[in-house]
């Protein structure tokens, strides 16, 4: 194939002397990174020499053009002497089909890359270490044009680096789901994994079954807490849901195409499948009236001999043909609109109270020699991959589908921890690691009287120490990774952001960066710089990692102190514990753990760095502080 190249000429070619060099905040941290003094200007006048066909090329051109104001014209014939950009599809083992080379210096900007999926990456990194106003939707006038001299051999770790958005909880528009598509590739992210049915919605068309989403997409709008809202009548209007046609699906399959992402799509059974047997009763208890939850608990966990118990039967029944059935008509309409050589079955949290209980199971476990629950799981799970396989796809489920026996060749991604995962490679099965304890984005991630307790919490500087490959697991069976967002308690577009950014940065590293690379001060410090990018994006995003970490603990005597820390570095925490004043630099400095006394109601803490309020006033009342507290003899 003949080389690729723009060629971007001008004619100045101007450079900045810094003192040092600089420390650039490239997130994820590339493989290997040499920063020198100075600074390449671009020209006011840009000529770029490119094959018209070259979309990548079309890309960065277009957004110089747009945010810079420069002039910026095509030819077939610059000279590389003029060069102010030069871009190269080449071939070059070492980088493989992700991995990039980047280079400005005196003479201008050099990319290279094996495919033009290495090519969009190198542009991200450009677009990192360039002005914020490279994201700009229109021109920013006084500015100037500065990029660092700097020289990157890049490519990733894993090839498989992923972000879980739940739309079936909460929906969100086929235009949100395009913006997170938008706000991950920056990071380097190439899938999306797309939860789409659970007990609270089914946002898949899937003409052979319309009940799915005539029914199973709409519920009963509830806004109180999740888990404790009322049990809806049945002639309440169900206004709130929506669905994605197959038209939607083919526009947002093909937008994430062109940004080098793949869409794992998931259908979520035998378990959490309430919206489809409210559409299609084909449970073990199909005379129950069946509504899509609406936030209603329906399951009692841990409480049946150590294991989950279905208050409300929300499983399909294993031993119904008809089930299949609808599971092959449902998985062809999947196959054809998701083109990703994976489909998600879910698998996870079924409870099997209901199946113990059935005369069809007991007849089936006869007949099969199934000799418990867990086998008849393990049955399901295996006629399921029969059917999926049959459409050209391989299956791959949540690390429940262990349990029984895994089918011969399908994939774990395992949420429990490690175990899992650990155990699906011994098996010589390939895995997707996503530990809850890591990389679960729903958790709050700061005080959790500020943010809202949601099943736990979970630091960035935690989810930073995530690592994909376990020792002693052969690296050819893990996949890579990814982080969830569980969306139960996520009522709109911005929240889903809120719990995504930053920490889904340090996942990104997690996943691309070498393992020797990961530096938690500097990862946190490049985070924060890059609030001004995420600004500029319009995305909304956590100062979490601001909220000092607040313990307490009772000593011999019974008195409670308080001690704060800080998540990253040079914060200082001023508090107040009277029910009146509002804390500021002039407050008291936290230097050591507060004695908080019985009378006391109310802590407060501000955050300051150099002087300047930084993150959000905390106020954490007494019981919360009691609560918190562990006893030190």
């Amino acid at each position: 194939m003949k080389l690729k190249s723009i060629l971007l000429a001008g004619a100045l070619i101007g450079t900045t002397s810094l003192l040092h060099a600089q420390k650039l905040a490239i997130i994820p941290e590339p493989y290997q990174m040499k920063v020198t003094e100075g600074n390449f200007s671009l020209p006011k006048v840009i000529t770029v020499n490119a094959p018209a066909d070259n979309v990548i090329a079309k890309q960065i051109s277009d957004q110089i053009k747009l945010a810079t104001g420069y002039s910026v014209n095509y030819s077939l014939s610059a000279s590389k002497t003029k060069a102010v950009v030069d871009i190269q599809i080449v071939k070059d083992e070492a980088i493989g089909n992700e991995g990039y080379l980047l280079d400005v210096n005196a003479k201008g900007i050099q990319i290279k890359a094996n495919t033009n999926q290495g090519l969009f990456y190198a542009w991200q990194t450009l677009q990192q270490i360039m002005p914020t106003a490279i994201f700009s939707k229109k021109t920013t006038s006084n500015i100037t044009w500065n990029v660092p001299y700097v020289s990157i051999m890049d490519k990733p770790r894993f090839g498989w680096r992923g972000l879980m958005f739940d739309v079936s909880r909460h929906f969100f528009t086929k235009e949100e789901v395009k913006k997170y598509i938008d706000d991950m590739v920056l990071y380097k992210y190439n899938l999306l994994h797309l939860h789409l049915t659970d007990d609270q919605g089914w946002r898949l068309q899937i003409k052979a079954l319309p009940k799915l989403t005539e029914v199973g997409a709409w519920r009963v709008e509830r806004k109180g807490k999740w888990g404790n809202t009322t049990v809806p009548a049945l002639d309440e209007p169900k206004t709130y849901g929506g669905f994605y046609t197959h038209e939607d699906v083919k526009e947002i399959v093909t937008y994430a195409k062109s940004k080098f992402v793949d869409i794992l799509p998931e259908i979520d059974i035998p378990g959490h499948s309430m919206a489809f047997l409210a559409s299609y009763p084909l449970s073990t208890t199909p005379t129950h009236n069946y509504q899509v939850n609406v936030g209603t608990e329906f399951m009692e966990w841990g409480g049946y001999n150590g294991h989950n118990a279905a208050l409300i039967d929300n499983a399909l029944n294993p031993a119904n043909e008809t089930v299949y059935n609808y599971l092959d008509k449902i998985f062809t309409e999947v196959a054809e609109l998701f083109p990703f050589e994976y489909i998600h079955m879910g698998g996870d949290e079924n409870a099997k109270n209901n199946w113990e209980k059935s005369a069809e199971v007991q007849a089936l476990m006869k007949k099969e020699g199934l000799k418990n629950q867990n086998e008849v799981q393990s049955y399901f799970v295996k006629r399921v991959e029969k059917i999926i396989n049959s459409k050209g796809k391989k299956l791959m489920g949540w690390d429940e589908i262990l349990e029984g026996g895994l089918p011969g060749n399908a994939a774990v991604m395992s949420w429990r921890g490690m175990a899992g995962g650990i155990e699906a490679a011994k098996q010589n099965h390939k895995v997707v690691m996503t530990p809850n304890d890591y990389v679960y984005i729903d958790f709050y991630q700061g005080e959790v009287t500020a943010e809202g307790k949601v099943y736990a919490g979970l630091r960035m500087k935690k989810t930073y120490e995530f690592e994909p490959l376990p020792q002693g697991v052969d690296p050819k069976y893990i996949l890579g990774g990814q982080a969830n967002l569980w969306t139960e308690q996520i009522l709109n577009y911005r929240t889903a952001q809120y719990l995504t950014w930053p920490r889904s940065m340090s996942v990104a590293e997690s996943l691309w960066s070498p393992k020797e690379k990961k530096d938690w001060k500097n990862f946190s410090e490049k985070a924060e710089k890059h609030f001004d990018i995420l600004d500029a994006l319009n995305v909304k995003y956590a100062k979490s990692i601001y909220d000092p970490i607040v313990k307490t603990t009772t000593n011999s005597n019974g008195k409670l102190f308080a001690t704060m820390e800080g998540e990253v570095e040079n914060l200082h925490f001023y508090y107040s514990i009277d029910d009146s004043s509002i804390p500021d630099n002039w407050s008291l400095e936290y230097t050591q753990p507060i004695l908080i006394p019985n009378d006391v109601t109310v802590l407060r803490i501000a955050t300051y760095r150099d002087g300047k309020p930084i993150g959000k006033m905390l106020n954490i009342p007494y019981e919360s502080l009691k609560q918190r507290a562990k006893k030190v003899l």
